[in-house]
């Protein structure tokens, strides 16, 4: 699995697992519980992951539909 996006936002998170799920990528979201813990202050970023054959695809989507991965 591969990081595809790192954000303390999570409108950004949910906004590109629903386009990717769309398109057929499985993604999995890291640090949930984590940036739950620290009191919803927007310090933890969440992360997701994708499998590494889907990487190009998914950054791809997320560069046209311009989506911030936290790596620009």
């Amino acid at each position: 699995m591969k990081e595809l996006l790192r954000s303390t936002d999570p409108t950004v998170i949910a906004y590109a697992s629903a386009l990717l799920s769309g398109e057929g990528i499985d993604v999995f979201e890291l640090d949930v519980h984590m940036s739950i813990l620290d009191g919803s202050l927007g310090i933890l970023p969440r992360r997701l992951m994708v499998r590494d054959a889907d990487h190009f695809m998914a950054a791809a989507i997320l560069r046209d539909l311009d989506i911030p991965t936290g790596r620009d």
